[in-house]
């Protein structure tokens, strides 16, 4: 089994790269609005707590199922030592069922991320970004809360990849990282991006 996990700042493009991906490789995408948008659903708000619960029911039995793997999404802030244990924790659940992990980050400025925060497949499948202004005002105000880009050499990962994708269709961002972990047999090199 393997588990891929896509992250990144607000908008840079983590649901969508992860569509491509699932959509080359097969394995099942569970980006982090499918227990987002439910809760806010049911509860009129957003309960952390909740979704983290529900996130953790379906990541274990998804672990211990026979199926390939799963491309999940975060939002991480490198400055939390919270998402680090959070992060630590989802890829445990995974290897303790002899799951290889795969981390990807991607990375694109402020202005391209706002620009993606409209995109329609994005509102489509995020009912809570569908307020535009309120939207881009949370894109900006996490720009400034968290930081989701992380240090050169701050991640100890083998299997780690940094795709800087404000130039870098989903679909080139899939293929990177198929090249990057031989997920199909490709290599594992790659003049557009950038593993550490």
């Amino acid at each position: 089994m393997k588990l891929v996990i896509i992250f990144g700042d607000s908008a840079v493009g983590k649901m969508t790269v992860g569509q491509e991906l699932a959509k080359k490789i097969g394995l099942r995408l569970f980006h982090n609005h499918v227990s987002i948008e439910p809760v806010i659903e049911v509860f009129g708000y957003y309960d952390a707590k909740t979704i983290l619960r529900v996130r953790d029911v379906i990541f274990e039995e998804f672990a211990a199922s026979k199926l390939d793997g799963m491309i999940t999404t975060y939002m991480w802030d490198f400055d939390s030592k919270d998402d680090w244990d959070y992060t630590a924790h989802v890829a445990q659940i995974f290897e303790k069922q002899g799951a290889q992990v795969y981390y990807v980050e991607l990375d694109a400025p402020l202005e391209v991320r706002l620009e993606r925060n409209v995109t329609e497949n994005r509102l489509v499948n995020k009912a809570s970004k569908r307020d535009i202004e309120v939207s881009n005002e949370r894109v900006i105000r996490a720009s400034t809360k968290y930081r989701c880009t992380s240090r050169e050499g701050e991640l100890p990962f083998s299997n780690y990849l940094r795709i800087l994708n404000a130039d870098v269709s989903a679909q080139r961002a899939a293929d990177m990282i198929i090249e990057r972990f031989g997920l199909l047999g490709g290599t594992s090199e790659d003049s557009d991006c950038r593993g550490r």
